[in-house]
């Protein structure tokens, strides 16, 4: 049996997975509001109250929204220190990864099937190519993933946290307005949840907006913005999701350019999934494709956005199956 996790700063999703054929199968999966607890070992603890679940545990892989460094991660959005061992011990289990929360993603990538995922360009993948994967949810996830040998490596990346580019002249209107309230502008304080708020405050300044009122919570206010934005309700909104949108593209195309993904740019977190009307427009492709001199590579660069909810989750029990086969295989063919 296997444990899995995808801890996100909004919402935590752990599963039991079964070591079955060559894909882990979901046995119990269950959600948390991260914040109504202290710790990853609370819900852990009631996650296996609740699965009714006693017997011994193989492996587990958690996926973190922070970085990871000798298997601790302090979380970026949220106030919790996760270290690995301690988890093991706790659960004792004896075999505990923590992985990047995208680069848990980029595990499931390769097994993602068409139904899974709404293709936004279809260009011209190469089997051989490397896949690149940005994910805007609260905060701004990347990963690669190279092709080595005709097998993914998953490989982390901190990339939202870099240097906001901006390209146009609302864009360059959007950061001298904001600079001062927000200092340094990352691409993560435009490309995610807050990212959406503070495009919204910039292009809405003092004006009242009907999206919400401000008594609305800072965590409500993204999806309500994307919403007016979509029915067409406020000006103001759709000009905040289009800044958005196409803020969104450029960089994709940026991280295509600097994995040479083409195999294909993944869109995931929980935004994309939730603004497709708005990705399937010129707005994004004009800006995924405005890299010259390089317009022809990232031309044959598929781009699709990935609709299955648990993909993380998947990822994280795909980790901790190679990590209980790895352990299996070195165990028995000790060196």
């Amino acid at each position: 049996m296997l444990l899995a996790g995808d801890i996100g700063g909004t919402k935590t999703l752990l599963g039991l997975y079964n070591q079955q054929g060559t894909l882990p199968h979901e046995h119990y999966v269950r959600r948390f509001s991260t914040l109504k607890f202290h710790s990853l070992t609370e819900i852990v603890e009631e996650f296996l109250q609740t699965a009714n679940w006693t017997k011994q545990i193989d492996a587990a892989c958690f996926g973190v929204a922070g970085p990871v460094q000798g298997q601790v991660s302090q979380l970026t959005n949220i106030p919790w220190l996760i270290d690995a061992t301690d988890v093991g011990h706790r659960f004792s289990i004896s075999h505990v990864r923590l992985l990047n929360d995208l680069t848990a993603l980029a595990h499931a990538i390769p097994v993602l099937t068409s139904n899974h995922l709404s293709f936004i360009r279809s260009g011209q993948p190469d089997a051989n190519g490397n896949i690149a994967v940005i994910a805007p949810g609260t905060g701004l996830g990347q990963a690669l993933l190279h092709n080595i040998n005709n097998r993914y490596i998953p490989t982390p990346s901190e990339g939202g946290h870099a240097d906001f580019a901006a390209r146009t002249e609302r864009e360059l209107e959007f950061v001298q307005a904001t600079v001062p309230r927000l200092g340094r502008i990352s691409y993560e304080q435009v490309i995610s949840g807050p990212g959406l708020v503070n495009l919204h405050q910039f292009v809405h300044g003092y004006r009242h907006c009907s999206a919400f009122t401000a008594a609305t919570p800072a965590t409500d206010q993204p999806a309500l913005i994307s919403k007016s934005a979509l029915e067409k309700r406020c000006p103001g909104c759709e000009e905040t999701l289009d800044l958005f949108v196409g803020a969104l593209g450029a960089e994709a195309g940026n991280l295509g350019l600097r994995s040479v993904a083409t195999g294909g740019v993944f869109l995931g977190g929980g935004i994309p999934a939730k603004i497709l009307p708005a990705l399937h427009t010129e707005t994004f492709v004009r800006a995924f494709l405005a890299k010259s001199p390089m317009n022809a590579l990232v031309d044959k660069m598929p781009v699709a956005v990935i609709l299955e909810s648990y993909a993380s989750l998947l990822g994280a029990a795909i980790a901790a199956d190679e990590l209980s086969r790895d352990v299996a295989e070195t165990s028995a063919n000790p060196t």
